[in-house]
């Protein structure tokens, strides 16, 4: 990794070396012809958008249903602007048929990391010429394959002159696109002064910016940092709907997949960090995914995934939790999670349950320490959406603080961050939002003893017994 400016982020070309080693590229015949039905609509609009390699992935695995916009990456264009040979055009072809006829709509994305050369997008979009030859080349793509739009991946203006010329092709494109009823995104760095250089003239551009909040935090794209992405973007005039939040189907520093993670380890679906041949692997599980979702679905437009190659398709299927997140809103607090353990949760240090104090239902009610007593205010439920409840009610984390000291109490099941709890091999019930763990305060065994987050440790006082 370089040092300069332009690889801070998501380096999605460079990543097909990786992938390609382990993800094996299908084409597969077209099923259904295509459609010019209207896209999958969720509530509210909101936007699940998968990336679609040309490189990995068989077009006969994606779970169209589930998903709104689908992006096939990558074609390149030239300096004159003129596009490079697309890669895989059957598959293309079946991609886009199979999604049609399941409403699905599908764009193509133009870019990519490219192993850090851009020139190409410098060149054709400093002059008017090519960047008009380059629009003209777009149309002409976008009517051959019957789609439904365009991604723009360029890795990344960060010049003041790029930044003036990304707008002008933008702004041409956006005229092109729309006058004939098709999509206009772009894919956009999380953060930082290279994203300072994709102007506000752009967002009334497109109908919505790809915002990808991976490569970066620590640990990798953890939700506090992948949401003060968005959030910067916002403040800078980003309409909220058009402010789709990208979710990484992979890990850093090494690039696995999340699929060979789970291969790896079934309990790796409900975690963000794994230790791999003696390096630790962060990710986003499942609690973290639909945590992400569920903020997205109240202050954003959409998830994005990259990429669709990776997910597992059966139960811990990333994409299906960002759907059922999406169509399902929060479970109500007197329902039980999805599935789960039920019993009581015992502190190693102290040997005493975790208990909600006089068994009180009101929000905000002290969840502590207290002698086993085997009666409902020490029953808890660790769910598979990564909850743990009881009374009805959510363990949640005061005011959503990722401070060291923040308290634990009883509050209405909502689905953010502060609910997510994922038990670790060692003991330990980590928060993902924090990334701090659950804790005995003042390292207190005697009954009625606050049970807080602090930095994840393997002290007794952090080590739990589940159902």
């Amino acid at each position: 990794m370089s040092d300069t400016p332009k690889p801070r982020r998501g380096r999605r070309w460079a990543a097909a070396a990786a992938a390609l080693a382990t993800a094996a590229a299908g084409v597969a015949v077209a099923l259904a012809p295509a459609t010019t039905a209207q896209a999958v609509v969720l509530p509210n609009g909101f936007k699940s958008v998968g990336y679609m390699p040309s490189w990995a992935g068989n077009v006969n695995s994606v779970q169209y249903g589930k998903l709104t916009h689908i992006n096939y990456a990558f074609i390149l264009p030239n300096s004159n602007g003129s596009l490079q040979g697309l890669d895989n055009p059957s598959k293309l072809s079946s991609l886009v048929s199979l999604a049609h006829a399941a409403n699905t709509k599908v764009s193509i994305a133009v870019g990519g990391w490219n192993d850090g050369n851009d020139q190409a997008f410098e060149d054709l979009a400093a002059n008017s010429t090519a960047r008009t030859a380059f629009v003209n080349n777009i149309v002409n793509l976008v009517n051959q394959y019957n789609l439904d739009g365009v991604d723009i991946d360029w890795e990344y203006p960060d010049t003041t002159a790029e930044s003036n010329n990304f707008t002008a092709l933008m702004n041409q494109l956006s005229t092109a696109m729309h006058t004939r009823g098709k999509l206009l995104t772009a894919a956009v760095v999380s953060e930082g002064s290279t994203a300072n250089f994709v102007q506000p003239a752009v967002f009334s551009a497109v109908d919505w910016l790809n915002i990808m909040a991976y490569d970066g935090g620590s640990p990798h794209a953890n939700y506090n940092w992948s949401i003060n992405a968005v959030n910067s973007w916002k403040s800078r005039g980003l309409p909220a709907s058009k402010a789709v939040l990208g979710v990484p189907f992979y890990s850093r520093p090494t690039y696995y997949t999340y699929s060979q993670l789970v291969d790896m380890d079934p309990a790796n679906a409900n975690r963000d960090c794994t230790t791999v041949s003696g390096v630790q692997q962060c990710y986003n599980g499942l609690p973290t995914i639909r945590s992400k979702t569920a903020w997205a679905k109240a202050n954003a437009g959409g998830i994005m995934n990259w990429e669709l190659s990776q997910d597992k398709n059966d139960s811990r299927s990333l994409v299906s939790a960002i759907y059922e997140v999406a169509i399902g809103g929060t479970t109500p607090p007197s329902s039980p999670p999805p599935g789960g353990r039920t019993g009581r949760i015992v502190g190693q240090a102290s040997g005493k349950c975790v208990d909600v104090a006089a068994a009180s239902t009101a929000n905000g009610a002290a969840i502590q320490l207290y002698t086993c007593n085997g009666t409902n205010a020490q029953t808890w439920t660790v769910g598979t959406d990564g909850t743990i409840r009881a009374l009805g009610k959510c363990m949640d984390i005061t005011s959503g603080s990722t401070a060291n000291g923040a308290l634990i109490q009883l509050w209405d099941c909502n689905g953010s961050g502060a609910q997510v709890w994922q038990p670790q091999s060692n003991g330990n019930l980590r928060n993902p939002q924090s990334a701090k763990c659950l804790d005995a305060k003042d390292l207190g065994t005697a009954d009625g003893t606050r049970l807080q987050i602090w930095t994840c440790a393997t002290s007794g006082n952090q080590i739990w017994t589940l159902p």
